[in-house]
């Protein structure tokens, strides 16, 4: 009659590696293949939302044509929100677990954030100065987004001053998780000032007649934000890959199979 079960042998692999696993071979192959698709989907997305809020949405009656700069503002500042929640995601997974390829990605999600929340303050401040008549006002939303562009180029500043990839990820973590808890703190604390101030009544917002078109726009833009996200911070990821892992056995076989 057959053992129902034998002791382990030595060579046995133990139970828990069995399965899928998140290396960084697997992230950087299937990175590769997903990119261009995100890439192409962002093009896509962002014509059709550029021409449906620049040519198509009507002009608002108290703004004109100013606020057409909400269908870039906007979905700027959303999707930098964001990518700052995912990058602290990333982080503390990174943290918890010690996984590398998660603190990879959040390093790679940084430059992507920055670039999007300077576009917010940015398109802001266009918009804004023929509203409130200055470039600059202390309202939740805009000072908020200062806080998150500081915070990714701190991120990144951090990431590059520390040599040691393992102390660079987990300060850089750290950080990241202590930008996650000031920010409602700050939006709150500049919402209630403005509130006494009596200057909440000067946020930007999208005008609310022809709610579809407007809707669409911004849907359809934030989409093409996202997807955008996606390519870069993919692309970025592989690259962050073949840096720290440029003498693996996995990446040697990789590009000698490929001459």
């Amino acid at each position: 009659m057959p053992a129902l079960s034998r002791p382990l042998s030595s060579c046995d692999p133990p139970h828990h590696h069995r399965g899928w696993q998140l290396t960084s071979e697997s992230v950087y192959l299937l990175s590769g293949r997903l990119a261009p698709w995100f890439a192409g989907s962002a093009a896509v997305l962002c014509a059709i939302g550029l021409f449906l809020g620049f040519l198509v949405a009507p002009s608002d009656p108290h703004q004109g044509e100013h606020f057409r700069i909400a269908f870039l503002h906007q979905p700027s500042m959303w999707i930098s929100v964001l990518i700052y929640i995912l990058m602290a995601a990333a982080s503390a997974y990174g943290l918890l677990r010690k996984q590398r390829v998660a603190a990879m990605l959040a390093s790679s999600l940084a430059p992507t954030g920055a670039l999007f929340a300077f576009l917010a303050l940015w398109t802001g401040s266009l918009w804004g100065k023929p509203i409130w008549g200055t470039w600059w006002v202390w309202e939740a939303r805009l000072a908020t987004e200062m806080l998150v562009l500081f915070l990714f180029l701190g991120f990144i500043a951090l990431h590059e001053t520390i040599d040691d990839y393992r102390r660079a990820d987990r300060a850089c973590g750290l950080l990241a998780l202590v930008g996650l808890v000031g920010l409602p703190l700050l939006y709150f604390s500049v919402y209630r000032w403005s509130l006494y101030y009596g200057t909440s009544n000067r946020s930007l917002s999208a005008p609310t007649d022809e709610t579809s078109i407007i809707a669409s726009g911004l849907f359809v833009m934030t989409s093409g934000l996202f997807a955008y996200t996606a390519a870069a911070t993919l692309t970025r990821l592989r690259n962050e890959i073949l840096k720290r892992e440029r003498s693996s056995d996995w990446v040697l076989a990789h590009f000698r199979g490929q001459r």
